[in-house]
């Protein structure tokens, strides 16, 4: 991993870059589409929204502006998007695709999630998402906030597994057993959340080692994030911020600070449970 345009390979062979911007939180219009032409111009290639974002359109229009922009092509970008859980069923799910890719004016996306593991429904969504996957319709198929008991539900039908599992990830939220469970599957595992929310600048570890490396705490688990193999996603729709979070490649983390970092875990949560949620 040495620039930002790095990517991992998933089990299909389609590359996914290990570095995103995540667009939770980024309102639609002007904002997200100015977030992501600006990501784009600065040497973002991956993307990642949610029909419950409600900012697909935006985030296609800022698509449409940074390839105009860059001289780039939709080929270049890996856009992700999730269907949400009031669309947990086959039909409902097939169509919840249709209206994401309208809503942001693309052909196709790189990848396609189920965000929360609904009980009782999510299996019916996955085979909706085979169904896209094996009719060429999407390059890639995953789950979202999937603990390894969902996973190992989802695997005793599934055709296909999934090729991604994108969960709440970070110094307090280290999800070891998850994680070794989604490498044995070759499911490649993806962070959201990997700042907790802001909530982990100011911890004093995080501030010794990046005073030393001369970078911010930010950086440093952003970094540590990459190191564990660990695809992620920060979010921000300031140009600042978009840029400074990206600059991690010119330095490295040593085993030791590795694992002065991941001792912090405290499984601590910002947002909900997948085993207790009620949205």
């Amino acid at each position: 991993m040495e620039h930002l345009q790095d990517t991992t390979t998933l089990p299909n062979g389609v590359k996914m870059p290990w570095f995103g911007l995540g667009l939770s939180g980024a309102e639609d219009g002007d904002e997200v589409a100015n977030a992501v032409k600006t990501a784009i111009v600065h040497g973002y290639r991956s993307f990642d929204t949610a029909a419950l974002y409600g900012n697909e359109k935006g985030v296609g229009r800022g698509i449409r502006e940074g390839l105009q922009a860059t001289g780039l092509s939709r080929e270049d970008l890996f856009i992700t998007s999730k269907v949400w859980n009031s669309d947990l069923g086959y039909e409902s799910a097939l169509a919840a695709y249709q209206t994401s890719l309208k809503k942001t004016g693309l052909d196709y996306l790189d990848l396609y999630l189920i965000h929360w593991p609904v009980e009782g429904k999510f299996k019916d969504a996955w085979r909706a998402l085979e169904t896209l996957y094996k009719e060429g319709r999407v390059k890639a198929i995953g789950v979202s906030n999937f603990h390894i008991h969902h996973l190992e539900e989802l695997l005793k039908d599934a055709e296909i597994k999934p090729m991604v599992n994108q969960v709440e990830y970070h110094p307090l939220l280290t999800q070891k057993e998850l994680h070794e469970f989604c490498k044995s599957h070759s499911i490649q595992l993806e962070a959201w959340s990997p700042l907790m929310q802001g909530k982990l600048l100011e911890e004093p570890l995080l501030v010794e080692i990046a005073s030393k490396l001369e970078k911010t705490v930010a950086q440093v688990i952003l970094r540590w994030d990459l190191q564990n193999g660990v695809v992620t996603i920060p979010k921000s729709a300031k140009e600042f911020r978009i840029v400074q979070n990206s600059q991690i490649f010119d330095f490295e983390l040593t085993e030791e600070d590795m694992e002065r970092i991941s001792a912090l875990n405290e499984n601590k949560r910002s947002g909900a449970d997948p085993d207790n949620f009620n949205f």
